[in-house]
């Protein structure tokens, strides 16, 4: 298990204004953000309700209390948000038991980051329960350490997981290169006051100041990140 401890002692990388490089998990590292969609879809239709398709959009890349909820009221579900999360948590788990396919691009960034000792962490808006499950795949040697969803008062689109991310790491958000695949988490980024690199999953998301738009992470490496924070800098 990774932990949420703040790393002590990390380095940073020298002779570049890159600091640290923070991720997110679901649709940016593995692509599972249709999973999710797909075990709503299953919980609520055990429960009488048939979802539209247009929620999706509206529900994906935010935190269980927020799209869960969301689903609850827009169905009129007879269900509380507790045992609502308990029966998507344990949907899911079943699902990435099967598989659990990574993003193009996704193992190799991991692996060139922590070859080169680049401070990394995961930040997730998903549990603490569903994100060590993924970190034994993706490898929790990769990470510095890890942000759930469920140990945060305020989680995604809010910067906080993103600044106790960076606080963890010892460095700057301001030179932290945040990747992410939704609105919602390019929100928590900027607000944070990092450097975003977008790679859209579900939803497109438009390039603004702060943002730079990907198709996919096989665009991005180290060099990349170190040149698009010296060039934003």
């Amino acid at each position: 298990m990774t932990s949420t401890v703040p790393a002590l002692g990390t380095r940073t990388a020298e002779g570049s204004a890159l600091q640290a490089v923070l991720l997110d998990m679901d649709g940016t590292l593995v692509d599972t953000e249709g999973f999710w969609w797909d075990v709503e879809v299953e919980v609520f239709a055990a429960l009488g309700h048939v979802l539209d398709e247009a929620w999706r959009h509206v529900v994906v890349g935010g935190p269980m209390t927020r799209s869960a909820g969301f689903l609850i009221e827009a169905t009129g579900a007879a269900i509380t948000l507790a045992e609502v999360s308990v029966l998507l948590n344990d949907g899911f788990e079943t699902r990435i038991g099967r598989a659990l396919p990574l993003m193009p691009g996704a193992a190799r960034l991991l692996a060139e980051l922590h070859e080169h000792g680049i401070p990394t962490a995961l930040v997730s808006a998903s549990h603490r329960r569903i994100i060590d499950r993924v970190l034994t795949v993706l490898g929790p040697h990769h990470f510095g350490l890890s942000i759930a969803g469920d140990e945060v008062s305020r989680t995604k689109p809010y910067p906080d997981p993103y600044l106790l991310a960076a606080a963890g790491l010892g460095v700057d958000p301001a030179r932290c290169a945040v990747v992410e695949d939704t609105a919602t988490g390019v929100a928590a980024a900027e607000a944070a006051g990092c450097q975003v690199v977008a790679v859209p999953s579900i939803a497109p998301i438009a390039p603004a100041e702060r943002r730079t738009v990907v198709s996919s992470l096989e665009e991005v490496d180290l060099t990349f990140l170190r040149d698009l924070m010296a060039q934003k800098r």
